[in-house]
């Protein structure tokens, strides 16, 4: 099992108010074969060790599921591998004796808590001010009892593989939500559960996306490419089609 040696810039801030600021930290002895937040976790137990505090980070699945694991490694949102979350970043993809740049995402929509973490809850305001359905939550129906053509299934699927990490909004110049509202508003706007809130939903969900602060979209694409799912930016042009109809 083949080991590295690293020097990390790490931001720590001890809270919102806080100015914060990067401190250099030794990642030494870290495998190969470690995900990048094991390897925080090394350094982490270091700090401990010598009674210093650990650098705060989100995470939980650690499998590339939840978005929880948010942060830019050396300006890259999750990292420079492409469709990777960073709990799905490895080891392997360093040499040793990289720098390594590790900070929050930076949105006025995102205060930082701590360190690396960050306050993420305007996404979650956002779905709930119209990413809902008015359903029978009674027993599920029949698989064959609402027939879906197979493209707009497939669509759909593609739009719910969004995991609101903020990926897109750290990524984009102006810090803009749409192609996280996008795809929510996508994933149900393809479906005909969706259609009875469609033209509320569109609505509100601009509206709360614009009351939480996040920027325009000036069609950059860099969302599409930081995105750690790949969500397509023809979203985007679905929810101003969404929006001009509603």
């Amino acid at each position: 099992m083949s080991s590295i040696n690293l020097k990390l810039k790490v931001w720590r801030q001890k809270n919102s108010a806080d100015k914060g600021k990067f401190v250099d930290y030794d990642a030494k002895g870290i495998s190969t074969h470690a995900s990048f937040l094991e390897m925080l976790d090394v350094v982490n137990e270091g700090l401990e060790v010598k009674g210093e505090e650990p650098i705060a980070f989100d995470h939980d699945c650690r499998e590339g599921i939840c978005g929880m694991c948010s942060m830019m490694v050396n300006g890259f949102a999750h990292g420079h591998q492409k469709g990777t979350t960073t709990c799905q970043l490895h080891m392997h993809n360093f040499k040793d004796g990289d720098s390594i740049v590790i900070e929050p995402w930076r949105a006025k929509a995102f205060p930082v808590i701590k360190d690396l973490v960050v306050d993420r809850g305007a996404f979650d305001r956002v779905i709930q001010a119209g990413g809902f359905i008015s359903i029978n939550t009674g027993g599920a129906p029949d698989a064959n009892a609402l027939p879906i053509p197979k493209v707009d299934a497939d669509l759909a699927m593609d739009a719910a593989a969004c995991i609101g990490c903020g990926a897109c909004v750290a990524s984009c110049k102006n810090a803009s939500a749409m192609l996280f509202v996008s795809a929510k508003v996508s994933q149900l706007a393809l479906l005909p559960q969706g259609k009875v809130e469609a033209k509320d939903r569109v609505k509100k969900m601009l509206n709360a996306m614009d009351a939480e602060g996040f920027g325009n979209c000036t069609n950059q694409y860099e969302c599409e490419a930081a995105c750690p799912k790949e969500i397509s930016v023809s979203n985007i042009a679905r929810l101003n089609r969404e929006f001009i109809v509603s």
